[in-house]
């Protein structure tokens, strides 16, 4: 589901919200809201929902039609990419395996932002995994890149026999379609696994894994 869609449907039970309180729900605590603004900006273009002051004095935005379901006009690829690479930002993803990672009783010292070091150091008992996460970019040669670079950056991180080594990306369908074409006998050798998140925030670890989890 694109962000728009998400919009629509948050509105149809919280009507009047401000671009921040959606971000807030929609993308996560400490995202930014820019995706979203301009999101909105075009649904009000596409006369979908109007924005204006509440009593409070902040800008919420409200259904044309509430109670009635309203689809937004056809969305541009280009559209699509921007939500998709706003949504797929390596903090938001870092964060998203730190709540996973806490559930499942790990502790974690992450690299936020541009940080030097690893990304996700995962400690949990005499346990280890180490995990270097990439975001979605913003053309499909530059992933191509981000996948080959992740994979490089995790063979220079490994110097624990003992640890577990994964890489984490967006759950894509070129991420996924790279990952299966790296060669069976490379993953087993290295003994790298994938993760892939999706846009809800889904985490799902590669078939071929160790089962730390």
């Amino acid at each position: 589901m694109i962000l728009k869609d998400k919009i629509i449907n948050y509105l149809k039970d919280k009507d009047g919200l401000t671009d921040r309180e959606i971000a807030k729900a929609i993308l996560g605590v400490n995202e930014p809201q820019q995706a979203v603004n301009q999101a909105c900006r075009s649904l009000v273009s596409k006369g979908i929902i109007k924005r204006f002051n509440r009593k409070d004095g902040l800008i919420g935005n409200y259904l044309v039609a509430e109670g009635r379901h309203v689809e937004p006009s056809h969305v541009t690829q280009e559209e699509h990419k921007t939500e998709l690479s706003s949504v797929f930002k390596e903090d938001r993803l870092k964060q998203i395996l730190k709540d996973y990672l806490h559930r499942n009783g790990w502790e974690t010292q992450i690299a936020w932002g541009k940080t030097p070091g690893i990304d996700i150091n995962g400690i949990r008992g005499t346990e280890r995994w180490i995990i270097e996460v990439k975001g979605l970019g913003s053309l499909s040669a530059m992933n191509v890149n981000y996948f080959l670079g992740v994979l490089a950056e995790t063979l220079q991180r490994m110097d624990d026999p003992n640890a577990k080594y994964s890489i984490a990306l967006p759950d894509v369908k070129q991420f996924r379609n790279l990952w299966n074409r790296l060669p069976l006998l490379a993953k087993n050798r290295t003994g790298i696994t994938a993760i892939f998140i999706d846009e809800q925030g889904n985490v799902d670890e590669s078939e071929t894994n160790s089962g730390l989890i």
